[in-house]
């Protein structure tokens, strides 16, 4: 017995030696290499960067990992207890790693027969994240973890690491740590949860997809009462605030980067801007703040004027018919369909639907629509426009004149609700509509300054994200007319000259066959005013004026003013034939509106990394181009497009404006480029392809009345200002056919600006016997 009991010791401690060693041996395996815990201290992970406009309001996010950092300060004390209760309880209490926890898990699990609580710690996880994470899930990994977990604890306090966790850990839908999750399930921060909640928050780490209040909410729901329920066990709180919390209702948001499509051309410009010069790990990794110069007010109005404006287009180039037409069997699933997206949303007045078309009178002029369950009136009035398109016909040419001409029963159409029961048994009035086609572009920018308020790149950024106000180029036809008279002013011309109106031909293009460039409507006036010609858009003169100053000497004063496309070395740029951005023309007439000041546009004022050291700043650079004089002579000029010439339409702006038309050959593009005292703007209206917009419809029609649309709405509630007149200018009252001073004689004056020392000392003479010795007159084709 004895000898038994002394072979049983022996085996015994054979055992232990030999467990012993193994032990050692595997914990001197596991634990070298560890990672160095010393780079918790300096925890830099990637976090958001922000956009902001003007005004402080975010208008982009960019991230790889959505994560805001906050200190344990800037949280909502129930958020802390809600995530200590769910994840580790004991977490005060323990060293790291939790060994009664464990055992309770364990048992917890078993009697449920699922995994309801984890074993792990907060530090546990603390060091798998930040210290472990690539490792592969072993018992090795497991070891590991527990050693991480005991030196971390020793080294750092119990706050640190409660906040490194809640900054570090994943809570589902891109959001990392609490305060981005707070912002992405409830549009709120983290400082400002409910115990309700938080306690939401606290249930996702186990399984964030699974748990998701956005696509799973009951069981978000269950698994809140889970955490509420370890709340009150633990005694965070009592019982009848368990109960509140329970019953309080959430409201979940939309877990979208809706701050983006706010301006979202400007944004992604601002996005590109940064990635070029910084990288892209800088602004997604980051955590930059970009503060820009972007004016939301004004992005919204100038949004709002150019759809008005394309919709207006749209529609007077004709209907290209509706949606679809159903047969009767599809009827009633449309119907139900219909119906069910209308209560989900129901259309307010100005809000464009489908409808169904359920009877087509013509004896009454209207057609009688069903949307989604409610009846709607369409009035033949509300859709005279809607004639078959043809480029060739002018929009007034045709009209509708009888409902069925254009829809018949069972049509899929949309309609734009114009007013509620606009009498019974009909519960709206509604217009015919369709989704434009074309596009536009519209830059505001202050002229002092540089800085633009207002960036709208196209007509709808989810279906085409090209910017056509900085990346594409379009020939600004008569829109870069008044570069050349600008050239022409400072090479020595006035604005009294006569140049002959007459047919020109020329065989100096870089194709080398003959020209024979015309005015619109094919028509010649004989003699012109310089001034006039720039007002009424004159080609053949303009061309005139290039040939008399020299191409080279036009393209360099281009150069000059702003124009960095390349320029065709031939007359046909008198024309605006060589592609430009917008973001360059507006920069030009900002350079008049300036008093000769080129000033570089600014879209970001400043930038600042996470530690708020500023890494950018920018200030207005001004570089003088042209004289304060001809600055304010080519205003008094562009004035007179406004007052007399093709931009009429801008004197429904009733304040001091100047600007120009443009338009291209088989009306492809349309411009208006005009300017105030307080802002220059920018508009561009056509097709990617270069379709043409059909007859009539010039810079004139179409792109200035987005223009007027935009700038009323801006300048709302602004004193009136002129143009203020600098010194070295004298204002002459001089005759509308000769240019001279004006006299007894002249059948009709101009007030015209002059720099000093060129105004006209001559007077007019008598129309029946002019003196060709008293004026100055020439044909620039001599």
């Amino acid at each position: 017995m004895k000898l038994l009991l002394k072979l049983s010791a022996y085996f015994f401690l054979i055992l232990i030696v030999i467990s012993a060693s193994v032990g050692i041996i595997f914990w001197y395996i596991w634990s070298s290499n560890l990672p160095y815990i010393g780079s918790l201290k300096e925890y830099r992970p990637p976090i958001i960067s922000e956009i902001y406009s003007n005004d402080g309001e975010v208008i982009g996010r960019f991230w790889d990992e959505k994560r805001i950092v906050v200190q344990l300060t800037e949280l909502s004390p129930y958020l802390i207890k809600a995530f200590l209760a769910s994840e580790d309880a004991r977490f005060y209490e323990h060293k790291g790693v939790d060994f009664m926890g464990i055992a309770r898990a364990l048992i917890k699990n078993l009697t449920a027969g699922r995994i309801e609580q984890g074993g792990s710690t907060i530090t546990q996880q603390v060091a798998r994240s930040l210290l472990l994470k690539n490792a592969k899930k072993t018992y090795r990994r497991k070891a590991r973890e527990a050693l991480l977990s005991l030196q971390i604890e020793k080294n750092f306090s119990k706050k640190r690491i409660l906040f490194l966790y809640l900054n570090q850990i994943y809570l589902g839908h891109g959001a990392y740590g609490v305060e981005a999750a707070a912002r992405t399930y409830f549009d709120k921060t983290a400082g400002e949860l409910s115990l309700a909640e938080s306690a939401l928050l606290a249930g996702l780490p186990q399984a964030p997809s699974r748990y998701s209040p956005l696509s799973h909410f009951e069981r978000a729901k269950a698994r809140q009462k889970y955490v509420l329920k370890r709340m009150l066990e633990n005694g965070f709180i009592a019982k009848d605030q368990y109960i509140y919390a329970l019953n309080e209702d959430l409201h979940i948001g939309s877990a979208t980067n809706n701050a983006f499509f706010k301006a979202p051309y400007f944004t992604e410009s601002i996005r590109r801007r940064v990635i070029e010069k910084y990288g892209r790990d800088t602004l997604y990794r980051g955590g930059i703040k970009v503060y820009t110069t972007l004016d939301l007010k004004a992005q919204r109005l100038a949004r709002d004027a150019l759809k008005r404006g394309l919709y207006e287009l749209d529609k007077r180039e004709g209907y290209r018919g509706p949606i679809s037409n159903l047969s009767p069997e599809e009827i009633p699933d449309y119907i139900v369909s219909a119906t069910k997206k209308f209560e989900l949303s129901p259309p307010e007045p100005g809000s464009v639907i489908e409808a169904l078309v359920r009877k087509v009178n013509d004896s009454k002029n209207e057609v009688i629509v069903s949307i989604g369950g409610k009846s709607g009136r369409l009035a033949l009035s509300d859709m005279k426009w809607a004639r078959s398109p043809d480029l060739k016909v002018a929009y007034y040419s045709i009209s509708v004149k009888k409902p069925s001409e254009v829809l018949r029963e069972r049509d899929i159409i949309l309609v734009k609700i114009l007013n509620e029961k606009f009498r019974p048994p009909y519960d709206y009035d509604v217009s015919l509509e369709q989704v434009p086609v074309g596009q536009g572009a519209l830059l505001c920018m202050a002229p002092e300054t540089g800085k633009v308020i207002a960036m709208i790149g196209g007509r709808d950024f989810k279906n085409s994200q090209f910017n056509r106000a900085t990346q594409s180029r379009r020939q600004p036809g008569s829109a870069f007319k008044p570069v050349i008279f600008a050239a022409a002013l400072d090479w020595g011309m006035k604005p009294n000259d006569l140049i002959i109106d007459a047919p020109y031909v020329s065989d100096q293009n870089s194709d080398e066959e003959t020209w024979k460039p015309k005015n619109y409507k094919d028509k010649f006036y004989g003699p012109t005013l310089f001034r006039t010609a720039l007002a009424e858009s004159r080609n053949v003169i303009t061309i005139k004026i290039l040939k008399k100053i020299g191409i080279n000497y036009a393209i360099k004063y281009a150069e000059k003013m702003g124009i960095k496309s390349d320029l065709s070395h031939d007359l046909s740029i008198a024309l605006g034939s060589s592609g430009v951005s917008l973001m360059e023309i507006t920069n030009v007439y900002s350079v008049f509106a300036n008093g000769g000041k080129l000033v570089k546009p600014i879209l970001i004022e400043r930038i600042v990394d996470r530690t708020g050291m500023v890494l950018e700043e920018n200030y207005p650079e001004t570089k003088e181009v042209m004289s304060t004089e001809s600055a304010y002579v080519m205003t008094d000029l562009l004035k007179a497009v406004i007052r007399e010439g093709t931009g009429w339409r801008i004197k429904a702006l009733k304040r001091p404006a100047a600007g120009k038309t443009g338009s291209t050959n088989n009306l492809r593009d349309a411009w208006f480029m005009g300017y105030t005292p307080e802002l220059v703007t920018g508009v561009w209206v056509g097709y990617d392809n270069q379709k043409s917009m059909g007859k009539g419809e010039t810079g004139s029609r179409a792109a200035s009345p987005i223009w007027l649309y935009f700038m009323s709405d801006v300048l709302k509630g602004h004193p009136i200002v002129d143009f203020h007149v600098p010194e070295g200018i004298i204002f002459a009252k001089i005759d509308a056919s000769t240019g001279l001073l004006s006299s007894p004689h002249s059948r009709k004056t101009l007030l015209q600006a002059f720099k000093e020392g060129t105004e006209p000392t001559e007077y007019s003479p008598m129309p029946k016997s002019p003196k060709p010795d008293q004026f100055f007159q020439f044909d620039m084709d001599n």
